[in-house]
């Protein structure tokens, strides 16, 4: 059985070529960062897989000449996760390298979990993630559509966290129960009550903090929850080392509600390092754009009132603004849950009919809302605006770009194995045979090739990108590649289709075709797999039918 070890890798193949050309650098230009990349696109994957551009091997060697031997040097490469190289060639386009296919579908064919399950870190690092905009909610009347961004944003990237086995945990408790009901109806997971919960001594402890602070001012008695000025000029410029603050930064009135805010914060901190010794916890306080400056103060007041050293750096991740086009009015975050569902059941009645009295229907209209809105806000750049269109017809299944397609392929995958099910328990088709005895030369086919070369052979490292977060580096705000999973999911359903609609898996119950057949039901399976991980990341189900 194949390990993690010896499982193929993109990233460990790009290595190996480039250290092919290392070797032959000779007196050329020194090798910085990589020089070949993957290829990706239906044209290009005809002839080759990889590629070192030509412009790029002319700054390299002497003479911007190619030296002799390259071919051999990359043919030779015998490497712990490199597929076998059938072909390196020279051409117009540069050096070019396509793989040994069929090896490769029968690598990874008989061992899909080791390609489409996360790969498990763990380690001895854990995670506060801190959704700001959940803080002293209650109910649903300020509650944004940035705000609600911020929200999926902390969610997904709970999903993929928890998913590689780090050590995750979610701040604040959500008690308002108006809020957690339509929130769980977008499948965010966020807990309603804490491990370890602040208490009266916290608070008494933290403002006794503040009252030996030189730039906190108090007046006589707390007035209207304000119980501190704190004035954070003098703080920063005490605190050299902090980077990344905002300048404007000026004077926080500490209210009851923000020491609670940082109680909670900091009881869970606590907890989690005394429930493990020695090891390090990072912060991680997900917020809205428009709630990014007064999040900083809440950062330095937390700062100013630990009673010992904060075990590890506060990082803020900023989510961009959230606009609509086509809106006569603003749209609040309940208005647009209710508008996104009311048209994707219209678009499934016009499909398929009066669904009034089908539960069924009734929770697949329910999961293809919640995927419409979080590839509608999880698609793009956490850093970058989201446009929404009141009106966009491409939230229902025949938009390419939306939560929707993706879950309807999702679908037709499951009714796909349902039906060759079938047609075994019939006697059509024989029972499917071990991994390890089907025919993977018969794979020859263009959109094969696609579906696991993008597909299913570097999900997981589209994963690993995801939470690849910048904890340890200088700064105050990280970015996250928070829309990778989306993208990908997109670009799957959109070469999945392709495939599904062009090809017939299941083919004639005629002997001599089950040996393709049956290998090509094996690729699915991998696809099928990837899908319901990568779903799995943003809490949604996979779909049996639509």
């Amino acid at each position: 059985m194949e390990t993690a070890e010896s499982r193929l890798s993109l990233s460990a193949t790009l290595q190996a070529l480039n250290g092919a050309l290392r070797g032959k650098t000779g007196e050329g230009t020194p090798l910085r960062g990589s020089v070949w990349f993957k290829e990706s696109s239906a044209q290009n994957l005809r002839s080759r897989d990889f590629l070192a551009p030509q412009a790029a091997l002319r700054g390299m060697f002497a003479n911007g000449k190619v030296p002799h031997g390259i071919a051999e040097s990359v043919l030779s490469i015998k490497s712990p996760g490199v597929p076998p190289i059938q072909s390196c060639q020279e051409g117009s386009a540069g050096l070019t390298v396509q793989l040994e296919r069929p090896a490769a579908f029968e690598k990874i064919l008989t061992a899909i979990p080791t390609y489409t399950k996360p790969q498990q870190r763990g380690g001895g690092h854990s995670i506060l993630l801190n959704c700001v905009p959940l803080h002293g909610r209650k109910g649903l009347a300020s509650l944004s559509l940035s705000h609600l961004r911020a929200i999926l944003v902390a969610d997904h990237l709970a999903g993929l966290l928890h998913a590689q086995g780090v050590d995750v945990h979610l701040v604040p408790a959500l008690q308002d129960e108006e809020s957690h009901h339509f929130l769980r109806q977008l499948r965010v997971e966020w807990p309603s009550v804490l491990e370890t919960s602040p208490n009266l001594e916290d608070i008494l402890a933290m403002k006794e903090a503040l009252r030996r602070c030189p730039y906190a001012t108090f007046a006589p008695t707390d007035q209207d929850g304000v119980v501190c000025k704190l004035h954070l000029k003098g703080i920063l410029k005490e605190q050299e080392h902090l980077e990344g603050y905002d300048s404007n930064l000026d004077v926080f009135l500490v209210t009851e509600e923000k020491l609670c805010h940082v109680a909670e914060l900091h009881r869970v901190v606590l907890r989690c390092t005394a429930d493990a010794p020695g090891r390090s916890c990072s912060v991680v306080h997900v917020v809205s754009h428009e709630e990014a400056f007064q999040q900083q103060k809440v950062d330095l007041l937390w700062r100013l009132v630990a009673l010992q050293t904060l075990p590890g750096p506060q990082k803020h991740l900023v989510c961009g603004p959230v606009k609509t086009i086509r809106s006569a009015s603003p749209l609040s975050s309940l208005h647009y849950f209710q508008l996104r569902h009311s048209q994707m059941y219209e678009a499934s009645v016009l499909k398929y009919g009066d669904l009034s009295q089908d539960d069924t229907w009734t929770e697949i209209v329910n999961v293809l809302t919640a995927a419409a809105i979080r590839f509608e806000m999880l698609s793009i750049n956490h850093q970058s605006q989201v446009l929404l269109d009141v009106e966009e017809a491409s939230i229902s299944t025949k938009g390419t770009k939306s939560g929707a397609f993706v879950m309807y392929n999702c679908a037709r995958l499951a009714t796909l194995f349902e039906t060759y099910k079938r047609a075994e328990e019939q006697g059509l088709y024989p029972a499917f045979p071990p991994p390890s005895e089907l025919n993977y030369i018969s794979l020859r086919e263009e959109g094969e090739w696609l579906l696991l070369f993008n597909g299913v052979l570097p999900f997981q490292e589209t994963l690993d990108r995801v939470i690849q977060l910048s904890l340890s580096d200088g700064g105050l705000r990280i970015t996250a590649n928070t829309e990778a999973v989306c993208k990908f999911l997109i670009q799957l359903s959109m070469d999945f289709s392709s495939y599904y609609n062009r090809v017939h898996i299941l083919g004639e119950p005629r002997p001599h075709l089950f040996s393709q057949m049956f290998a090509r039901l094996q690729l699915m399976r991998a696809v099928r797999e990837v899908f319901h991980s990568a779903l799995a990341t943003l809490h949604l189900p996979p779909l049996c039918q639509i």
